[in-house]
């Protein structure tokens, strides 16, 4: 049975971790984000996330947003590869709404799958 869990294990947590994956990135990118990532020899899929104020000023929206991206990571980490990946906001991410924001997800996990 698998299990969608989001763990502490499936996230980027120190500096280093996120230098690895800015020093030799595949680039996947739509207008409103862009998903960095680089092979791990982990045996699963990581995610880091970073929202600036500059493109998403408020905090109840950067919370929105991290929540849903860490949810469409979650349901989708058995079918990704053994990547790290990195979650850059662009602007106007935050005028996209929850149904808007999962689907766009979806086809930027499905190029990395590719």
């Amino acid at each position: 049975m698998v299990k969608l869990t989001f763990s502490r294990k499936l996230r980027l947590l120190t500096s280093n971790h996120f230098a690895f994956v800015f020093q030799q990135p595949q680039l996947v990118s739509i207008p409103q984000l862009t998903i960095l990532g680089r092979l791990n020899t982990l045996g699963y899929p990581r995610v880091g996330l970073t929202i600036s104020k500059k493109h998403v000023k408020l905090a109840h929206e950067r919370n929105r947003i991290k929540r849903v991206m860490r949810d469409s990571f979650r349901l989708h980490q058995h079918t990704l590869p053994i990547m790290d990946f990195i979650v850059i906001a662009k602007k106007g991410l935050a005028d996209l709404d929850n149904y808007t924001l999962r689907e766009a997800l979806k086809i930027v996990w499905r190029r990395y799958c590719r």
